[in-house]
């Protein structure tokens, strides 16, 4: 079933280039000649590009002219807005899926992640998000729901640098297309003034020193209607909607996404470790502010001072020690 559902995309998008690269409209007649389909095939391809979001018009004398474009983060669109080398040249696409971050897991896990490198699970909704400590992330409709799938050869004690590397590209690619002034909070958050636009979840597999894969979640709410967000969320939530003030192009801002973040793997991996903790601080919502810290183990309150050559946050305390933290709970006071 999954195969037929498969090609038949295959064969809509067929058509969907064809119309594009001819440029005017077109008979359905014609279409099957060209792309050696029936005409039942093409009629089928049309109505899956329809049910996938896209308008078409028909003349009186049966030509076909493409309207509107699909608002989806469909491959086909991705791809025609991408600048990378290897980030999201694989785009493995869902409708709805319970989390990018599980599918790309059960991805790594079946096949060589040598050859995954890069790849990105997305999905229009996820059912069952998940945040930090298994928290359950909502992923309502018009949000960017993706997992990217990474083979590094990084040193395991690097690994959380993946992280802020995805925050530098959310936070410039924010910046860049829609001027408006995103910052990092430390260690995965993504806000826009007094709010949250967008989150991050790394997870890692290892073997000994030796990495297995990284995953890395990538959670925007991009045109989410806030309304539709838990009461606890809705109150320290936003959409790069609600402040651009009109949707945008999902597409291309996740190919922006994951060009920034192509730029700054590639940074990690030949060492720069300094450049990217130099942009990291630079775009900081956390240094210099006092917070309140929440561990495992403790919970103390202190001020935030620096990000080590790792990402680890350093607090002075109030007690005047100086401690690093690696992963835990950071409210901003």
């Amino acid at each position: 079933m999954q195969e037929d559902v498969i090609q038949m995309r295959e064969m809509a998008f067929e058509v969907l280039e064809l119309l594009e690269d001819a440029g005017k409209a077109m008979s359905e007649q014609e279409m099957a000649e060209r792309l050696s389909f029936d005409a039942e095939q093409v009629k089928a391809s049309i109505n899956e590009l329809e049910r996938l979001g896209y308008s078409f018009s028909v003349s009186e004398d049966g030509l076909v002219t493409l309207g509107k474009r699909s608002e989806r983060i469909l491959p086909y669109e991705l791809d025609k807005k991408l600048r990378t080398r290897f980030v999201g040249k694989d785009v493995r696409y869902s409708d709805s899926i319970p989390s990018t971050l599980a599918a790309a897991k059960r991805l790594a896990m079946d096949s060589d992640p040598e050859k995954l490198h890069g790849t990105v699970v997305v999905s229009e909704q996820q059912t069952g998000g998940v945040g930090r400590l298994g928290r359950s992330w909502a992923s309502p409709p018009g949000g960017i729901w993706a997992t990217i799938i990474i083979r590094t050869q990084l040193p395991v004690e690097r690994l959380f640098m993946v992280t802020m590397a995805g925050s530098l590209a959310i936070a410039r690619a924010i910046r860049r297309e829609y001027d408006q002034l995103a910052l990092i909070k430390w260690p995965n958050d993504i806000f826009i003034g007094p709010k949250k636009v967008a989150g991050l979840l790394q997870e890692v597999s290892t073997d000994g020193e030796k990495v297995n894969h990284v995953l890395l979640g990538l959670g925007i709410n991009a045109n989410v209607d806030l309304s539709e967000l838990p009461d606890e969320v809705r109150s320290i939530a936003t959409s790069l909607h609600e402040q651009v003030g009109e949707p945008v192009d999902r597409s291309k801002f996740l190919a922006r996404v994951l060009k920034e973040f192509e730029l700054r793997l590639l940074q990690l991996e030949s060492g720069e470790y300094e450049t990217i903790v130099r942009e990291w601080k630079s775009l900081s919502l956390t240094l210099n502010r006092r917070v309140h810290v929440k561990t495992m183990t403790k919970s103390y309150k202190g001020e935030a001072i620096d990000i080590d050559n790792h990402g680890a946050l350093v607090i002075r305390k109030d007690n005047g020690k100086v401690e690093k933290v690696i992963a835990g709970d950071l409210f901003q006071l």
